[in-house]
């Protein structure tokens, strides 16, 4: 059973999609790009909105998804939400992505910039499920 409301999800993905710009901006958008070896033309020729929208549908998707983990967990303290989401974050995600980097030879801060903003996303949807 979805025991979080419509506004919840929304919620907690904007919070991921929000870390993201942050994140992927001006904490760390050019070591990123730099690691991923993406050039300013490759960028700047993106279709920026599909990117973006898609980008969102997915971080409500995990969100969702989360939600309802916290639901069948039979909404835990404030603290589980946070070990939970964290858990997710580094635990699955994290090691998921460095199980491929390694694979693809890329750069262990690339790793680090990845796995950082998967485990803060994950995080700040828990504490929007823990404090709604």
């Amino acid at each position: 059973m979805w025991a979080y409301t419509y506004t919840e999800w929304l919620v907690a993905a904007l919070a991921g999609f929000l870390i993201g710009g942050l994140w992927y901006g001006p904490l760390f958008g050019k070591a990123w790009q730099r690691e991923s070896g993406l050039s300013d033309e490759r960028i700047a020729s993106s279709n920026m909105a599909l990117i973006f929208g898609t980008t969102f549908l997915l971080n409500l998707i995990a969100s969702a998804l989360l939600g309802h983990m916290y639901a069948a967990s039979g909404q835990p303290s404030v603290r589980a939400h946070f070990l939970i989401a964290s858990g997710i974050g580094w635990g699955f995600v994290g090691t998921s992505i460095g199980v491929n980097y390694l694979f693809a030879r890329k750069s262990l801060k690339l790793f680090f910039i990845d796995a950082g903003y998967w485990t803060l996303a994950y995080t700040a949807m828990g504490a929007v499920y823990a404090y709604l």
